[in-house]
């Protein structure tokens, strides 16, 4: 299982902070956790970056090992 901790706009459109996903690439990932909620999430995981394993990701190719955990980060406005 994948761990995907959701931050700012992405936990309040998941309605979670945190889950636990099945899948084997970054790409099939956000095909489940759209599935699982809806055109709200897929709008915000548009402009959302991905860290897998701590690392910034953007190929959907990218492979997720069992145990991985995926951070879903939107931009955050400050200075």
């Amino acid at each position: 299982m994948i761990v995907v901790r959701y931050f700012a706009a992405a936990a309040e459109a998941a309605g979670r902070e945190t889950e636990h996903v099945s899948a084997g690439t970054l790409a099939d990932l956000r095909q489940d956790v759209v599935g699982r909620h809806g055109p709200e999430l897929e709008r915000v995981l548009a402009r959302c970056s991905f860290l897998v394993a701590g690392r910034r990701c953007d190929d959907g190719a990218t492979t997720l090992p069992d145990g991985t955990t995926v951070d879903v980060l939107p931009p955050f406005a400050g200075g």
